[in-house]
C-alpha cells in the first residue's frame, strides 16, 4: 500500500480502500468470494462424477488397473500444467482468463461422459478435463492471494478451502439421491453435474474483475534463482511430507476390511470434508494471527498421530472419529500452506511460485500413492499408515527447525 501512496498520492489510497471495503460480502473481499463460491460448484459437479465413477466404468468393462491408469495420468497431467499457467499469468499479469478457459473445459467435458461407451473415451475426456485445473488452479490461487487486503491471507485461503470441500460434500449427495431417483443411470448423474459446472464460469464471467497491473509492474524474465532459499526449502519440506501422504481412498479401503458398508463409507467421506468445512476459515484466520508454520506444524504431527492410529486399529469407532479429525488437518494444512508459499515469494511471482508448490505437490502424490498401494499390499494393511505416520513426523521436525531459523533471523535483522 506503501507504493500506492507514493505513486498515486494518498486521497487516491483513502478512495481505494473505500471501494474495497464495499466490494465487500459476508466479510470476504468480492473476488475472493466469487472465486469460492465458482470452487463450489465446480466441486459440486466434479464430485458428482467421482461419486459414480468407478461404478460406471466397471459398468462398461473397466478393470480396477484401468481405473488406477485413468486417475494417475489425469492428476499428473494436471499437476505439470499448474507451474506453467502460473507463470504465464504472472507473464501477462492476468488471471481471469486462465479461469475461464481451465473452468470451461470442466463445463464442456462434463456432459460428454454421458455418451462414452469405453474405458479409454473416459481416459481421453479425463485427461482433458484435468488440463482444464491444471490451467486455472495456479492463477485462481494467485488471484486470491492479491486481492486480499490486510493480513488476512490465511483466512481468505480457508474460505477458499471451505467453499471447494463444501462441494465434495453437496456433490455425492447430489450423485447419491439421483441413483436413488433412477438406478444404476449413471448418464443421468453426468448430465446434471454440468449444471453446478456451466454456473461456475457464469460465476466468473460475471462477478470476477481481474486485477490488472500496469506494463511497469509486470515482471521481466521469471528465473528459478528469482526465488528465495526459504521457498525452496519449504517445497522440500512439502515433497517430503507429501511422499506419506497416499491416496485417500487408501483410507476408504482400510475402513472396508474392517466392516464398514459402502453407504457408512460414503458418510465417513461427508464426516471429513464436513470437519474441514467447518475449520477452515477459524484455522485461516488463525494462521494470520499466531503464524502460519505453527498451524502446520500442529497439522503435520495430528496427521502423523491419525495416521498411526488407522494403522494400529481395527475399531469402528476409532475409525469414525479419525476420519473426523483428519478433516482437522486438512483445514490445517491444505489452504494454510497456499497462505505461506503466498508470503515467501514476490507478489509479482505469485502465480509462478504457487504452480510451483501445485506442481510438485501434486506430481509427488502419484508416487506416494504407489507406495503406499505397494506397501499395503505387499505388507500387510498397516504398512502404508505407519509410513505416512513417519515422513508427517520428520516433515513436522524440519519445518519446526525452519521455523526457528527464520525467527532467528527476524530476531539479527532487528
Amino acid at each position: 500500500m506503501k507504493e500506492i501512496m507514493f505513486y498515486r498520492g494518498a486521497s487516491l489510497l483513502e478512495t481505494q480502500l473505500k471501494s474495497s471495503h464495499e466490494k465487500k460480502i459476508m466479510g470476504i473481499e468480492r473476488n475472493i468470494f466469487f472465486a469460492g463460491l465458482t470452487s463450489f460448484l465446480t466441486d459440486t459437479s466434479v464430485k458428482m462424477i467421482y461419486a459414480v465413477m468407478p461404478l460406471f466404468l466397471l459398468s462398461i468393462g473397466a478393470s480396477k488397473t484401468m481405473l488406477s491408469l485413468i486417475e494417475g495420468i489425469a492428476e499428473g497431467t494436471a499437476s505439470f500444467l499448474k507451474a506453467i499457467s502460473g507463470w504465464w499469468s504472472d507473464k501477462i499479469g492476468k488471471n481471469k482468463p486462465f479461469m475461464i478457459i481451465g473452468y470451461g473445459i470442466t463445463a464442456i467435458i462434463t456432459p460428454i461422459y454421458a455418451f462414452v461407451v469405453s474405458p479409454l473415451q473416459v481416459l481421453v475426456f479425463r485427461f482433458i478435463e484435468r488440463v482444464g485445473k491444471g490451467i486455472r488452479t495456479a492463477p485462481r490461487d494467485s488471484l486470491i492471494a492479491g486481492s486480499t487486503i490486510g493480513n488476512n491471507t490465511g483466512r481468505n485461503f480457508g474460505f477458499h478451502k471451505a467453499m471447494d470441500n463444501s462441494g465434495a460434500v453437496v456433490g455425492p449427495l447430489i450423485a447419491l439421491f439421483l441413483l436413488w431417483l433412477f438406478p444404476k443411470d449413471y448418464r443421468t448423474v453426468f448430465l446434471y453435474a454440468t449444471i453446478p459446472a456451466i454456473l461456475g464460469v457464469m460465476s466468473i464471467l460475471f462477478f470476477i474483475t481481474e486485477a490488472k497491473k500496469s506494463k511497469e509492474k509486470l515482471p521481466g524474465r521469471i528465473v528459478l534463482k528469482d526465488f528465495s532459499k526459504k521457498f525452496y526449502l519449504f517445497l522440500f519440506i512439502a515433497f517430503i511430507f507429501t511422499l506419506g501422504n497416499s491416496t485417500d481412498a487408501l483410507l476408504l479401503v482400510k475402513a472396508k476390511d474392517v466392516g464398514f458398508s459402502d453407504a457408512n463409507i460414503v458418510l465417513l467421506f461427508l464426516i471429513f470434508n464436513s470437519v474441514s468445512v467447518l475449520l477452515a476459515v477459524p484455522l485461516g484466520t488463525l494462521s494470520d494471527k499466531v503464524g502460519r508454520e505453527k498451524l502446520i506444524i500442529a497439522g503435520y504431527l495430528l496427521y502423523a498421530i491419525i495416521y498411526f492410529a488407522f494403522g494400529k486399529t481395527s475399531l469402528k469407532a476409532v475409525i469414525t472419529i479419525l476420519f473426523a479429525l483428519y478433516g482437522a488437518y486438512s483445514a490445517a494444512t491444505d489452504g494454510i500452506q497456499k497462505a505461506l508459499v503466498s508470503d515467501l515469494i514476490d507478489k509479482d511471482k505469485r502465480g509462478t511460485g504457487l504452480g510451483l508448490y501445485n506442481a510438485v505437490i501434486g506430481i509427488t502424490l502419484l508416487p506416494a500413492s504407489l507406495i503406499g498401494g505397494i506397501l499395503y499390499d505387499k505388507v500387510n494393511n498397516r504398512a502404508p499408515f505407519y509410513f505416512g505416520a513417519l515422513m508427517a513426523l520428520i516433515s513436522s521436525i524440519m519445518l519446526f527447525i525452519f521455523y526457528r531459523r527464520i525467527n532467528k533471523n527476524k530476531v539479527q535483522e532487528a
